[in-house]
């Protein structure tokens, strides 16, 4: 069962027992991100906050925390989150001091498997058959990632509990059946993700040129 916040006013919470997940987009901004994309980065992981913070009140507490890509539970994960997603950190280590235990996501070996093969991808190649060798590499180490990422959660949220996933979009995680999943969508993640893709379109169309 999934639903979106942000476009649903209620949830049904009547079936008591029944396992419940937040499934949030995961974004990313470095140092040297345009200062418009981090406010919109910020505007909406504000966002999300404030949609986590309004469903506990119907549904409960956030109980446990997953994040893609991070294989390490308790506070040496929360470190590395804090590393890598500040913004999406801020939301978790709250969670953390009202309770909540953050659990490693991934396995750790598969997970970098799967990230170097989505890297030699972006690479690009002369040969269409070597480009379609990496695919297919690719795909099978995702598929086996993404079953370890479902599988974990299912054994490890327990009867009745809330839990929140930071995930990339386009993720391939098939969730248990008795686990209800919430997409979250604020309104700035329309926005945010507008923004990648016009900044997308915006290089393209100057490599083109360039190559004229």
């Amino acid at each position: 069962m999934t639903g979106e916040l942000g476009k649903i006013e209620k949830l049904d919470i009547e079936q008591f027992g029944l396992r419940k997940l937040y499934v949030v987009p995961l974004f990313f901004a470095g140092a040297d991100a345009p200062q418009d994309y981090k406010e919109k980065l910020e505007k909406y992981w504000r966002e999300v906050n404030e949609q986590i913070a309004n469903q506990e009140v119907k549904v409960g507490k956030v109980k446990r925390i997953y994040q893609e890509s991070i294989s390490i539970g308790g506070e040496e994960g929360l470190k590395i989150v804090e590393k890598i997603s500040s913004l999406s950190y801020l939301i978790a280590k709250d969670k953390c001091n009202c309770g909540a235990v953050f659990e490693g996501a991934e396995q750790a070996e598969m997970a970098d498997e799967c990230m170097d093969w989505e890297r030699c991808l972006l690479m690009g190649f002369f040969s269409r058959k070597v480009a379609q060798m990496v695919a297919e590499f690719y795909w099978e180490s995702a598929r086996k990632r993404y079953e370890y990422i479902g599988r974990h959660i299912d054994e490890t949220l327990q009867k009745g509990e809330v839990a929140m996933l930071f995930i990339r979009e386009g993720h391939m995680v098939q969730f248990a059946k008795d686990i209800e999943v919430f997409n979250v969508a604020p309104p700035a993640l329309d926005d945010l993700n507008r923004w990648l893709h016009d900044r997308s379109k915006a290089m393209e169309e100057s490599g083109q040129e360039n190559k004229k």
